[in-house]
C-alpha cells in the first residue's frame, strides 16, 4: 500500500503538483515509517515548493534510514546553501563525493560553496573537475555551464583574494589565464601547460586561443611540426589573427622553412601593421638568408614603433657584425645592453657584453667607447645600482687621487671580481 501512495507521489511531482506529492508521501510514511525514500522524495517536493526546513528535516531523516545515499547528502547540501549555511552544505557535499568519487554535480556544487567562501581556487578546482566527469558523461550542456563558471571567477578586474593556507592570489581573465600557462611553460613546466590546455581544447574544441597557445608551448617543447598544425588548427577557427600568424612564423623559421616564415609575417603585418614582434622575428628571417640589408630594414621599422625594443638592437647589431659595419654594430649593441640592463635582465646583458667584447678588438680605442664598456661592466657587477658604483669610485680617488676616470674605474671592477671569485 505505501509503495502506491509513493508511486503516486512521484507522479505527482513531476507534474510540479507538490502539495499534493507531499500528501501522498505523507501517507505512504504512515503506513512505512521507516520508508527512506518517501523521505528523501518528501523532501525534494519540499525543496521545490519553497520549503527549505522541512527539506532539510526531511533529508536529515532519510539519512538516519539510509547513510549511504549520495543523492540525500547532495540535496542536504543544496538546501542547506539556500539557508546559507555554508559549512553544513560543505560537510554534506564532502560525503557524497566520498560516496560516489566521479559525482560531478557534488564537484560542481561544492565549487559554489567554495566560491561563496571566498575560496576561489578551490572554486575553480572543482568547477573544472566537475566539466571533466561531465564530459566523460557526454554532459556537454552541465560541462559548458562549469566552463562559463570558472570565466565568470576570472573578471580582468577581479580582485585579489586569501585562499586557505596559500597566499594571495589574483583571479585570472581568460587571457590572462592562457599567459600564466605560457609563463608556466617558459619556467620549464611545460608538460603540466600542455595537460591543462588539452583539457581546454577537449572541453571546447572550437577555442582557437586554445591551439595558438598549445603551439606556442610546444616551439616551446622543440617540436615545431606539433605547433605548426596547432597554428594551422586557430588558423581555421579564425584566419585574421596575427599572432598565430607570427607564431607559426618563427616555428617554420625554426624549421628552417624561412619562404614560408617570410610568408607569415607579411601576413601578419597585413592585419596588423603596428605589430614590433613581427618585425623582429621576419629580420631574423631575412638575416638567415643573407638578406642583411633588408633585416637591419625590418629592424629599424620595429624600433620605429618600439624605440625600447632591445632585442631589435641586438639583433640590429649583429646583422650590422655580418656587413662588419663595426661601429654601427658596437652602438646597437651598447643601447641593447643599456635597455637590459635597465630591465634587470642579466642573461641578455650578459649576452650583449660578449658580443661587445667579441668586436671590440676591431673597432678604434677611443676614451669614449672604453668608458662605456667599463661603465656596462661595473653596472653588471653592481647589480645596476650606479650609486653603488659611484662611492666605490669615490673611495678609490681619495685614496690614488689625479688618476684617469678609467683606471678608477678598472680599479673597483678588479676589486670586485677578485672579491667574488670571477
Amino acid at each position: 500500500m505505501s509503495d502506491e501512495f509513493y508511486n503516486r507521489g512521484l507522479e505527482k511531482a513531476k507534474q510540479k503538483d507538490y502539495a499534493g506529492a507531499i500528501e501522498e508521501f505523507n501517507r505512504a510514511l504512515q503506513v512505512t515509517p521507516y520508508f527512506p525514500e518517501a523521505y528523501f522524495q518528501r523532501g525534494l517536493a519540499y525543496y521545490d515548493s519553497g520549503e527549505i526546513i522541512q527539506a532539510v528535516s526531511d533529508y536529515t531523516e532519510a539519512l538516519k534510514l539510509n547513510p549511504e545515499s549520495m543523492e540525500a547528502y547532495y540535496s542536504r547540501a543544496l538546501a542547506r546553501v539556500a539557508l546559507k549555511n555554508l559549512p553544513g552544505a560543505l560537510e554534506d557535499v564532502e560525503r557524497a563525493i566520498r560516496l560516489n568519487s566521479n559525482y560531478a554535480a557534488a564537484y560542481s556544487l561544492r565549487g559554489i560553496v567554495r566560491r561563496k567562501q571566498g575560496y576561489i581556487h578551490d572554486a575553480i578546482a572543482n568547477f573544472k573537475k566537475a566539466a571533466e566527469l561531465y564530459l566523460a558523461q557526454k554532459d556537454k550542456e552541465n560541462c559548458r555551464l562549469c566552463l562559463e563558471r570558472i570565466k565568470q571567477l576570472q573578471p580582468p578586474d577581479k580582485p585579489t583574494v586569501q585562499q586557505s593556507n596559500s597566499p594571495t592570489v589574483t583571479i585570472k581573465s581568460e587571457k590572462e589565464y592562457f599567459t600564466q600557462l605560457l609563463d608556466k611553460a617558459e619556467k620549464g613546466d611545460t608538460r603540466e601547460a600542455i595537460e591543462d590546455l588539452n583539457w581546454v581544447l577537449k572541453a571546447d574544441p572550437q577555442d582557437a586561443q586554445a591551439y595558438c597557445c598549445r603551439g606556442v608551448v610546444r616551439c616551446k617543447m622543440g617540436d615545431y611540426q606539433s605547433a605548426i598544425a596547432d597554428f594551422n588548427q586557430a588558423l581555421k577557427l579564425n584566419f585574421q589573427d596575427a599572432i598565430v600568424y607570427r607564431n607559426r612564423g618563427k616555428a617554420r623559421y625554426l624549421l628552417g622553412d624561412y619562404q614560408g616564415a617570410i610568408a607569415d609575417f607579411n601576413t601578419a603585418l597585413q592585419i596588423q601593421p603596428q605589430d614590433a614582434l613581427v618585425y623582429v622575428a621576419r629580420g631574423n628571417a631575412y638575416r638567415a638568408m643573407s638578406n642583411y640589408l633588408g633585416a637591419i630594414q625590418d629592424y629599424s621599422q620595429a624600433l620605429q614603433i618600439n624605440p625600447e625594443d632591445a632585442q631589435a638592437y641586438y639583433n640590429r647589431g649583429i646583422a650590422h657584425t655580418l656587413l662588419e659595419e663595426m661601429q654601427q654594430a658596437s652602438e646597437d649593441y651598447q643601447k641593447a645592453a643599456s635597455i637590459f640592463l635597465e630591465k634587470e635582465d642579466w642573461e641578455n646583458y650578459q649576452q650583449v657584453l660578449n658580443s661587445l667584447n667579441k668586436i671590440h678588438k676591431s673597432l678604434p680605442e677611443t676614451k669614449n667607447h672604453k668608458y662605456n664598456l667599463l661603465r656596462q661592466r661595473l653596472l653588471r657587477l653592481v647589480g645596476g645600482q650606479w650609486e653603488i658604483a659611484q662611492r666605490l669610485i669615490q673611495q678609490k680617488k681619495d685614496y690614488f687621487p689625479q688618476m684617469p676616470e678609467e683606471w678608477y674605474m678598472q680599479k673597483v671592477i678588479t676589486e670586485l671580481e677578485r672579491d667574488r671569485g670571477n
